[in-house]
């Protein structure tokens, strides 16, 4: 009864829940919080010290008594707590404004496809523990198609390409259902390792997680581009232990990326190999959608088209097609019954 009368003051909410960002929709409003899955904690007071962006600045620079940690691996729930605190610190500032003491949102969810039951409790029993008095769990991919505006009602083939931070999606859709789908742990995170290791392996230099990530961004590239780019990393010489600056240019990044790029596009051929023929004319006809923010990397859509022979294009806004899909559902409550995953509570789970 509390619930019903809170919901009504609360506002409806669609999560995209990443490993590297977490992202809130809000019905009417938008995009409202697209901040890290990052957390700092200090551990004397078990006190959050920071969320989301501020709480990223810290990585690597924190006394020991305060914690940076990531709650979400390969996007599931890692640290349970620690995505509940998360949640309810992102719930509780969507409702700053809102005639509510206690948050009782209705609540959309992106999940992986290869989720387990146990998993998918796990992301249940974190938005209910930070408010929410309705949890809906989607497959990512359909979330990112709907975001993208596929026909995903209809009888054609679509297929979608998520490379987030933890995982790469790959799913053939047609009649609101996945048809062929494979999931990879190899996406953003570990481009972002590969840097590290490369330039450990190559110029004996051990750099940080941010700087990795600012060299994949500025010059990391899929393809071989125009003009020649560098970057000048600094970090520590692994021989004197002393402060070092290095400059390495865009056709070594390739060389570190090679691994994982090849990784997904081989298991793009290999999800389109075990598709329908009707489905794969259709995707043929229709193309493939990228989307994430590993789709931002240069060249990574021509590449894709190259080595599939079939058209890519990247999606509109591709790091909140995701959660602008759950916005989506938000709004057509049909759809939502009709792709929504069954509730654990509905499965015997106690």
């Amino acid at each position: 009864m509390l619930n019903k009368f809170f919901g009504r003051f609360s506002e409806d909410i669609g999560i995209d829940l990443g490993t590297a960002n977490t992202l809130l929709f809000v019905k009417g409003k938008g995009v409202v919080v697209n901040e890290p899955s990052i957390v700092a904690i200090n551990t004397r007071s078990n006190q959050i010290v920071a969320v989301g962006h501020s709480a990223k600045d810290m990585l690597g620079k924190t006394p020991p008594h305060i914690i940076t940690t990531k709650p979400l691996t390969k996007g599931v729930i890692s640290d349970f707590e620690v995505t509940e605190k998360m949640l309810k610190f992102f719930f509780d500032k969507i409702h700053e404004d809102a005639f509510t003491v206690v948050p009782r949102p209705r609540v959309v969810i992106g999940v992986p496809l290869d989720v387990t039951e146990v998993e998918r409790k796990a992301v249940e029993d974190a938005a209910i523990s930070s408010g929410a008095r309705e949890v809906f769990l989607i497959e990512e991919p359909m979330a990112a198609a709907i975001g993208a505006r596929l026909p995903i009602s209809e009888s054609v083939g679509s297929m979608v390409v998520d490379i987030g931070g933890g995982t790469t999606e790959i799913a053939v859709i047609s009649l609101n259902g996945v048809v062929t789908w494979k999931s990879l742990t190899v996406a953003g995170e570990e481009m972002t390792k590969n840097i590290i290791q490369y330039t450990r392996d190559v110029f004996n230099l051990l750099i940080g997680e941010k700087v990795a990530e600012a060299v994949k961004c500025r010059i990391g590239s899929a393809i071989e581009m125009d003009e020649v780019m560098d970057f000048q990393m600094r970090g520590r010489d692994l021989l004197t232990g002393l402060p070092k600056q290095v400059l390495i240019n865009d056709g070594q990044v390739r060389e570190a990326l090679l691994k994982s790029i090849r990784n997904i596009t081989e298991n793009i051929k290999l999800t389109l190999e075990v598709t329908p023929p009707e489905l794969v004319a259709d995707i043929y006809e229709r193309g493939i959608v990228l989307c994430g923010g590993g789709s931002l990397l240069k060249g990574i859509a021509r590449l894709i088209e190259k080595q599939t022979g079939v058209p890519v294009r990247l999606a509109e806004d591709p790091l909140t097609t995701v959660v602008r899909g759950t916005g989506v559902l938000l709004e057509d409550p049909e759809l939502l019954k009709e792709i929504t995953l069954p509730s654990t509570s509905d499965e015997g789970y106690s």
